[in-house]
């Protein structure tokens, strides 16, 4: 690994200071380093886009949150390239190395001593009168939901062409398993270990109280189609801005043909983790 992309989260200073820093440590070990534009602009020297970061790099250092990882995994999308998270933000769940560890653990990844682990990631395709309009990857999940003001939803649902239900709710979850300890928690759904191929349907605020979220095979492909008439039902990937619905809109999901690689600091003890971020064990 010797040409290294960072990339940062938007508008906070912490971040430009953490990489004006890191910039002379990693060119004394002969890196080749490629920073995004926006804190390239902020340091004053010279940036990359980041949509062709993925293009150019053997692994990427993101610092920010999990928002900014998401962003990030998302855009490397089949590239394949490695990434690793430091910790600028609050939960951090994928951005897992606290910055007062940033050179041990950069030191430690690029001398290839850390493992990487594959995520599944979600291929959504938006059908209306049976062509398709739109098409987004996630990392962590796929949300149909309605507006603050909009009526309960009517979601006719389909699991490898055979009808599943139609769920009366305010929306449904798809989910990975990483993205099993963020929206899909917070609504009932279950934690699952992040490298298993498995996809979460979690329905939101059901009004039958014998819906559950269940557990799917990974390869499956969900149908979600809008059976009702509402004034504001929004596709959101990875909690980024929705897209539109409209009544009988065809929501496709299914397994994306690629994985993210994410880089574990050696150390990472998933559990620990899991104790810490949910505050396991505290009264």
């Amino acid at each position: 690994m010797k040409k290294v992309g960072i990339i940062c989260k938007i508008g906070r200073p912490e971040p430009p200071e953490t990489v004006k820093e890191l910039l002379p440590w990693l060119k004394q070990r002969g890196y080749e380093t490629y920073v995004d534009l926006e804190t390239a602009s902020v340091l004053k020297i010279e940036g990359t886009p980041r949509a062709l970061i993925p293009s150019l790099v053997d692994v990427i250092i993101v610092l920010g949150g999990d928002g900014t990882m998401l962003s990030v995994c998302t855009l490397v999308g089949d590239k394949g390239v490695p990434i690793l998270g430091i910790n600028l933000g609050t939960l951090g769940f994928l951005t897992e190395v606290q910055v007062d560890k940033l050179y041990e653990t950069v030191e430690k990844v690029l001398s290839d001593e850390c493992s990487t682990e594959e995520r599944l990631m979600l291929i959504t395709q938006v059908l209306r009168h049976g062509e398709q309009i739109a098409e987004y990857t996630a990392m962590n999940d796929v949300v149909v939901t309605k507006g603050a003001f909009a009526r309960i939803l009517d979601l006719e649902t389909y699991i490898n062409y055979m009808y599943v239900t139609t769920f009366k709710s305010d929306g449904l979850i798809i989910s990975t398993p990483t993205g099993s300890t963020a929206y899909s928690l917070s609504a009932g759904g279950p934690i699952l270990f992040p490298t298993l191929n498995s996809i979460v349907l979690t329905p939101i605020c059901s009004h039958m109280l014998a819906n559950r979220p269940i557990v799917l095979p990974g390869d499956v492909l969900i149908e979600i189609i809008l059976r009702s008439w509402s004034e504001e039902v929004y596709l959101t990937l990875d909690g980024r801005a929705g897209f539109p619905l409209d009544k009988d809109d065809v929501v496709k999901v299914a397994k994306a043909p690629f994985k993210a690689k994410l880089l574990i600091p050696c150390d990472r003890d998933y559990f620990q983790t899991l104790r810490t971020k949910l505050k396991w064990g505290e009264r």
